[in-house]
C-alpha cells in the first residue's frame, strides 16, 4: 500500500510537472506573441512619427510658398498702380499733344 501510495504521489507530480511546464510553455510563448505585438506597434508608431514629421516638413515648404506668392502679388499690386499712373500721364501727354498740333495747324493757315 505503502508503494502504491508512493507510486501515485509520483503520478501526481509527474502530472503536476507536466502541466507546470505546459503553463509555463504556454505563458513564454504568450510573453513572446506580446513582444512581437509591442515590437510592431512600436515600430507603426516610428513610422507614424516619419510620416508626421514629413508632412510637417511639407507643410512648412507649402506655407514658405504662399509666403512668397503673397509678396509676389504685393508687388504686382504695387506694378499695376505705376503703370495706371504712367498710362495716365502718357494719356494726358497725349491730349496735349493733339492741342498742340491742333493750335500749330491754327497758327500755320
Amino acid at each position: 500500500m505503502a508503494a502504491a501510495a508512493a507510486g501515485n504521489a509520483v503520478d501526481v507530480q509527474a502530472r503536476f510537472g507536466h502541466s507546470v511546464k505546459g503553463l509555463l510553455t504556454e505563458k513564454v510563448t504568450s510573453c513572446g506573441t506580446d513582444v512581437i505585438a509591442l515590437t510592431k506597434q512600436v515600430l507603426k508608431g516610428s513610422r507614424s512619427a516619419e510620416f508626421l514629421g514629413q508632412a510637417a516638413r511639407n507643410m512648412v515648404m507649402q506655407e514658405d510658398a504662399i509666403l512668397h506668392s503673397e509678396d509676389s502679388l504685393r508687388k504686382m499690386a504695387i506694378i499695376t498702380t505705376h503703370l495706371q499712373y504712367q498710362q495716365e500721364a502718357i494719356q494726358k501727354n497725349v491730349e496735349q499733344s493733339s492741342n498742340l498740333r491742333d493750335q500749330l495747324s491754327h497758327l500755320l493757315k
